[in-house]
């Protein structure tokens, strides 16, 4: 289950991305028209896109190590979901059951080699 859980911290972490790129434009286009507060939105997006990136290199972790991938990727979701903005924070919660899935689920058994 950590591939699966792997699999699905990063599709999330893509459309965190891209929701974080919309936040950026978004501000600066709130910015070009002066609008109160762009800036704080704009710091959002750069937050948004940090931990989205780091969501990404969590979540491949956790295909190869799903307990401790899963647990970085359980932490960077809940930080990306305070710091990256709403749009972004929405992609965030399916970052977190990513890493939920990783960290809980059962793996396979290994089999034994015979001769």
């Amino acid at each position: 289950m950590g591939k699966a859980g792997g699999i699905i911290g990063i599709i999330a972490g893509v459309f965190g991305f891209i929701a974080a790129i919309v936040t950026v434009l978004f501000g600066g286009f709130a910015g070009a028209v002066k609008a109160e507060g762009a800036d704080t939105v704009i710091g959002l997006g750069f937050g948004g896109i940090l931990f989205s990136f780091l969501v990404i290199v969590s979540s491949s972790i956790a295909m190869g190590r799903p307990r401790g991938g899963g647990i970085a990727t359980i932490l960077l979701s809940i930080a990306g979901a305070i710091l990256g903005g709403t749009p972004v924070a929405v992609c965030m919660t399916l970052a977190f059951l990513g890493g939920v899935v990783a960290m809980f689920g059962k793996s396979k058994p290994k089999e034994a080699v015979s001769n």
